[in-house]
């Protein structure tokens, strides 16, 4: 009897996504949770830049390695939701500041919006 081997099937994330993005409801979805994929995706960045693992940021911050694997994957739910007391004590333990900022969205003319 052959052992059997692990043989991992690769997961193209972009085209996955275009494919996914088909459907109107995932594509309302993913388009709800832009802001949170960004800021997720800030806090990976930071990290890497300061090449650290999520275990040397848990061991900055005092916490467990899960709470940080949490926190950088905890997109769109309410029940993990960062408090900005988190957010500095991480962004200090990579070595960065938290800067957070308010930008007025886009203006339709009154034009557009009696044309729709």
């Amino acid at each position: 009897m052959t052992p059997e081997r692990y043989n991992p099937v690769p997961l193209n994330v972009a085209a996955t996504k275009k494919r996914w993005s088909k459907d109107p409801a995932f594509a309302e979805a993913y388009d709800a949770l832009a802001d949170e994929f960004a800021a997720l995706g800030e806090l990976v960045r930071a990290r890497q830049l300061a090449e650290m693992t999520q275990a040397d940021v848990a061991a900055s911050m005092g916490i467990a390695q899960a709470s940080v694997a949490r926190l950088e994957s905890s997109a769109g739910s309410r029940k993990h939701a960062p408090s900005i007391a988190t957010l500095r004590r991480y962004a200090d333990a990579v070595g960065c500041e938290l800067h957070i900022t308010l930008a007025p969205k886009p203006r339709t003319s009154r034009r557009s919006k009696a044309a729709s």
